[in-house]
């Protein structure tokens, strides 16, 4: 298993792998492509890709942001997904442990994520890399 930054040529496995997810608010958007392309530069963002076999068969996608509170950037991770197919080679626990180690490196001074109502049973998950739940998220569409 190889965990490393996305490059252009992961780009069509990655969006298949948004697309898998079927849930109509998280899947792959039509600016999808345009957004890949801006985090593969790492200045507002990454991917990281796990490699199986020659395959991509998981990303995390996570954006670093300013926050007056935090003095510095922190880390938001925004998509982890594992194709089936591959799961329970522990790829996800890869995939974070390798985010929180590129966040930290970068001096980010916190991870965050959302869990949403379809996402709230990998709370767990995400407790055994050191995530606590912190209030609740409310959005507004644009």
């Amino acid at each position: 298993m190889i965990i490393r930054s996305a490059q252009p040529s992961d780009q069509d496995s990655c969006i298949a792998l948004l697309a898998r997810l079927g849930e109509p608010e998280i899947s792959a958007h039509p600016d999808a492509d345009s957004i890949f392309q801006l985090l593969l530069t790492e200045e507002r963002g990454q991917i990281l890709v796990a490699i199986d076999n020659g395959s991509v068969v998981g990303m995390a996608a996570s954006s670093f942001n300013l926050a007056m509170r935090c003095g510095a950037e922190y880390c938001q991770l925004e998509e982890l997904i594992v194709d089936p197919s591959a799961r329970g080679k522990n790829i996800g626990g890869l995939l974070v442990e390798h985010t929180i180690a590129t966040a930290r490196d970068r001096g980010c001074t916190e991870v965050g994520l959302y869990l949403v109502n379809h996402t709230s049973h990998n709370q767990p998950f995400y407790e055994k890399y050191g995530f606590q739940l912190v209030g609740s998220e409310m959005r507004q569409a644009l």
